[in-house]
């Protein structure tokens, strides 16, 4: 799914009305009808509820949709929040429509004195502000805006939640914007949905399909993309009938030391579960009998080290190299991963102890092998990158890093971001909070290694590895909940996952 800037809404908005063709208040109509739909199917009857509304068209949509619930047998009163005297002609016709229901309450609101009681058996929505806004709210709009926060009641939010800009936050006024339970958002998402700062706001997001014109949607350009189920299965190779084990890659895992050897565990199973024909990991002495007796299916190198990672002789047999996981970050091992470098030419996946040791010597990172893929999480991404506090500016900084170093940059969270050296953005749609667990990035490093090694490009080896190991999480989610989850739930459900694309 393309995500588009708040600018192309207003385009794609214009082009539906001018080649669907369809006037503006009717499409308005549609928009209000898939939210009225929506309450009518998720909201008690037995709850008031009170909508307030600016004088723009997210106010249009509140005043229709405040007409249409009434007509599905809602107790609603409807409050006009006098923000300006000027109302958009859309908003006009809807509050002219609304005035002539004769039991439907209609107040306006012109100061903090008319601000309305509010109980917690309300339910109110948003419709101050939609994705237009351009500066942040003040005056009575932020004073109505605080107010019904500060009541502790259930908000949805009409297409955004009022105050929160489409993309950067960054400069924007925290305390004037909304903070939904829910919002439900017109044919796309936007793009500062992705972002953890602002989950306060949003809330739950639904997207409701409204019929805006999908060529037009095509022909926008967009840096980024939602990853859908559609779209993965149609990256996914199909196994042939007469192919053999050396059809599907031999991935070398570099992982492991003294007391970490369970990273490399995790990993090497992963991989295997990917479907890589063949898997040689690389580990110290220490981590012998520990691989050959969890992790029978693969092959092992044995570091001249006891303890740690030092150097690997031959590369030149494998499809994929990953390293990281466990390594650990003392002086040996760094000059053992800067050898790796020169005389690796292929795409690389580096994790975990990996980017701890770039983060440390950042004049090793123009010799990582081009189109490498670099799998951060939050901490790791700070010290590797640099330290962002916005979500908007964090993701500019993650695509200015992977086209200065020219890799994948995968930063791992609720949303894991996947950037690309020609800029682009593929932000995944699967994961669940139980995935927040020791052991599940390395897990998703040999779920991408394994597709490196297969033979999958770069990019689709890490968007595809991204949504696997989510929906592989979101399966163990389903059958045993989020809080007891662990790392290996998730490689036991990758069979699970590949099995929803059949």
């Amino acid at each position: 799914m393309k995500i588009l800037r708040s600018s192309q809404v207003r385009e794609l908005d214009n082009y539906t009305i001018l080649n669907e063709p369809i006037s503006s208040i009717n499409l308005m109509e549609r928009a209000a009808m898939a939210i009225s739909k929506w309450i009518n199917g998720n909201v008690f009857k037995e709850k008031t509820i009170k909508i307030f509304v600016g004088s723009g068209n997210n106010g249009g949509d509140g005043l229709a949709i405040a007409r249409q619930i009434y007509e599905f047998d809602y107790n609603v009163e409807v409050f006009l929040v006098k923000i300006s005297d000027k109302l958009s002609n859309d908003n006009q016709i809807n509050l002219d429509r609304l005035k002539n229901i004769d039991k439907l309450i209609l107040k306006e609101i012109r100061n903090k004195s008319d601000f309305p009681e509010i109980t917690r058996d309300d339910i109110l929505i948003d419709g101050l502000f939609g994705s237009g806004l351009t500066r942040k709210p003040e005056g009575l709009a932020k004073d109505i805006v605080q107010y019904l926060n500060n009541s502790k009641t259930e908000i949805i939010a009409i297409d955004i939640p009022s105050g929160l800009f489409g993309e950067d936050n960054s400069g924007n006024d925290l305390d004037s914007i909304i903070k939904a339970k829910h919002t439900l958002t017109f044919q796309m998402p936007k793009l500062s949905f992705f972002f953890s700062n602002n989950d306060v706001y949003v809330g739950n997001w639904v997207v409701l399909p409204i019929g805006l014109n999908q060529d037009f949607i095509d022909r926008l350009d967009s840096s980024f993309y939602l990853t859908d189920r559609e779209f993965i299965k149609s990256k996914i190779k199909v196994r042939k009938k007469n192919s053999h084990k050396g059809a599907y890659g031999h991935a070398l895992l570099i992982s492991g030391s003294y007391g970490k050897m369970g990273a490399a565990v995790l990993a090497a199973k992963a991989c295997l579960r990917t479907g890589c024909g063949l898997l040689t990991v690389h580990v110290p002495k220490v981590g012998y009998q520990i691989m050959q007796t969890t992790v029978p299916e693969s092959m092992i190198s044995i570091d001249c080290s006891d303890i740690i990672f030092t150097d690997i002789q031959s590369i030149e047999n494998y499809t994929s190299i990953g390293i990281g996981p466990g390594i650990g970050t003392k002086q040996n091992t760094q000059k053992a991963l800067v050898n790796l470098f020169e005389k690796v030419k292929a795409p690389m996946v580096i994790d975990a102890d990996g980017l701890n040791i770039l983060s440390e010597n950042r004049e090793f990172l123009n010799k990582i092998p081009g189109n490498s893929i670099l799998t951060p999480h939050p901490k790791e991404f700070e010290r590797l990158v640099g330290k962002r506090s916005e979500g908007y500016k964090r993701i500019e900084l993650q695509i200015e890093f992977a086209k200065r170093y020219k890799v994948y940059v995968v930063l791992k969270g609720a949303y894991t971001s996947i950037t690309c050296p020609d800029g682009m953005c593929y932000i995944n749609s699967t994961g669940n909070p139980g995935m927040a667990t020791a052991g599940s990035g390395d897990v998703l490093t040999g779920v991408i290694l394994s597709l490196l090694g297969q033979g999958y490009e770069p990019k689709d080896a890490s968007i595809i590895g991204v949504y696997l190991h989510g929906l592989a999480g979101d399966i163990a989610a389903e059958k045993i909940g989020q809080e007891a989850l662990i790392a290996s739930d998730i490689i036991e459900n990758l069979g699970n996952a590949y099995l929803k694309f059949i």
